[in-house]
């Protein structure tokens, strides 16, 4: 079973930039993927909010960070889903895969991302591929001078919308707020009111679909009056929000109601080894520069875990005697203080490291500790008690 440093899981905008932060501290790095490397903003047509990068495609873009990852050495990539993760009694973690084996690492990075919500409406999984779809970018071409309905008022629904019209001879945007109300930017918002092309059906959702081997119209219901009216249509997209895709770790770690994974400023996780970036978290802004981001902070916050494990690995050994472990933050005075006088105490019985928990935090997370000045005290590598 080979052993990586680094495992990420995913290979969007955050899971490459962490690919390229750990191939250039020659970590040894797996990198996988299961579908497209770069993932959702594959299907962006235009990006011109990166900065240094005016304009271009998501696949371009995410083709640079790709060829950028590759010219590590020490970076491998594989296509496979991955099926489990377990944390292991040693810290290290086991990575189950469908088709390449198992692999373990010392630590591992989620970049999952989302997938599209499905809303559960009559015959709206039966028909997808037939008539209902979630990416403008991915199925405009089939709907051709055909009359399509969209369902969201967001700046996806409304940005999608506008490019479906260079395909659509109609598109019919379905907002469930009262008119002149939709959620987007300014910017899409003059856009979508302006073309020809597209109308408003105020104050309703879709409440069915029509068809049977695909679609052939929609019911529409006003959710003021509750009336509901059927309609012609060739095809249903839905931009009504997006889903996290964080099963595989939903009982290793604290997700927030929603599924989405919570996150420090280091991207670390409840579980330490395990970080998480890109849309799997619970963030603010969901975008290729914050992503990039995420992947650079976490992919540098796991070198640093690992030197630190190594560290401790070395220090408490079968044959390390007696150890004190004091954590402190040495920004307070008085702690620095305490420290010292615990030093002075225990210092004829125990070898005493002092940890900074502002810089040296594995221990003290892997103890749960929460208080300083705490101590840890070990014989011969194994805790014999801790206090605070």
């Amino acid at each position: 079973m080979e052993h990586f440093e680094l495992v990420i899981i995913g290979g969007g905008p955050a899971g490459l930039s962490a690919a390229i932060y750990a191939g250039r501290a020659g970590q040894k790095t797996l990198l996988i993927e299961k579908s497209s490397f770069g993932g959702r903003i594959n299907d962006t047509k235009e990006i011109c909010n990166y900065p240094g990068t005016p304009s271009d495609s998501g696949a371009g873009l995410m083709k640079k960070f790709k060829e950028h990852a590759e010219s590590y050495s020490t970076n491998t990539f594989k296509r496979t889903t991955v099926t489990g993760i377990e944390k292991l009694e040693d810290m290290r973690f086991l990575i189950h895969t469908k088709r390449r084996g198992d692999f373990t690492a010392d630590s591992v990075i989620l970049d999952t991302g989302t997938r599209p919500r499905v809303l559960g409406i009559p015959n709206e999984v039966e028909l997808t591929g037939h008539g209902v779809a979630y990416c403008a970018t991915c199925d405009a071409e089939f709907f051709k001078g055909k009359e399509i309905y969209v369902l969201g008022a967001g700046d996806q629904a409304i940005e999608e919308s506008i490019y479906l019209t260079n395909f659509a001879q109609k598109v019919h945007i379905v907002v469930i707020h009262e008119e002149g109300h939709l959620d987007c930017n300014e910017i899409a918002a003059h856009a979508a009111f302006h073309n020809d092309k597209i109308d408003f059906i105020w104050n309703s959702t879709i409440s069915e679909i029509k068809g049977t081997t695909e679609v052939e119209g929609v019911v529409l219901k006003n959710v003021v009056t509750e009336e509901t009216r059927e309609a012609s249509a060739s095809g249903v997209f839905f931009f009504v929000g997006m889903v996290p895709q964080t099963e595989l770790v939903k009982d290793l770690v604290e997700c927030d109601e929603k599924g989405y994974v919570i996150v420090n400023e280091k991207k670390e996780t409840s579980l330490a080894g395990l970080y998480a970036v890109g849309d799997c978290t619970k963030t603010y802004l969901r975008q290729v520069i914050t992503s990039a981001a995420d992947g650079a902070i976490a992919a540098t916050a796991s070198e640093r875990y690992i030197q630190e494990r190594r560290q401790i690995d070395g220090i408490l050994t079968e044959a390390s005697g007696k150890i004190a472990f004091i954590f402190y933050n040495p920004y307070e005075n008085e702690q620095i203080s305490k420290v010292s006088e615990i030093e002075k105490e225990i210092s004829s019985e125990y070898k005493v490291y002092r940890q900074d928990i502002t810089r040296q935090t594995l221990l003290y997370q892997v103890l749960e500790m929460n208080t300083c000045v705490s101590v840890a005290f070990y014989e011969n590598g194994r805790l014999v008690k801790k206090q605070s």
